[in-house]
């Protein structure tokens, strides 16, 4: 696998684990305790830090691609393994 094949992998894993873990850690302003502004939405957070926020989407991209660029290599899962159905019908006739 070509290592800009990699990146473009690792770069999918981080916009998907940052998406994941934005609702975690995240308070409103009266879950917090903090008086709101005017007009302000109920939902908008208080403690919001993208930051940190970066920092674990990019811990947890690294492992998620590090783990499918290994099964990539060593084969640990291949499709055959995730097909629950089987063999389509009629699928050994048409070889022939």
């Amino acid at each position: 696998m070509k290592w800009t094949s990699i990146l473009a992998i690792y770069f999918l894993f981080w916009v998907m684990s940052a998406f994941l873990l934005l609702p975690f850690g995240v308070e409103t302003h009266d879950e917090a305790g903090i008086p709101k502004i005017p007009g302000q939405a109920d939902s908008a957070p208080a403690n919001f830090r993208p930051g940190r926020l970066a920092l674990r989407a990019t811990l947890l991209s690294a492992v998620l691609c590090g783990l499918y660029v290994a099964n990539y290599i060593y084969g640990w899962i291949e499709p055959d393994d995730i097909n629950i159905f089987g063999q389509p019908p009629g699928y050994e006739d048409a070889s022939n």
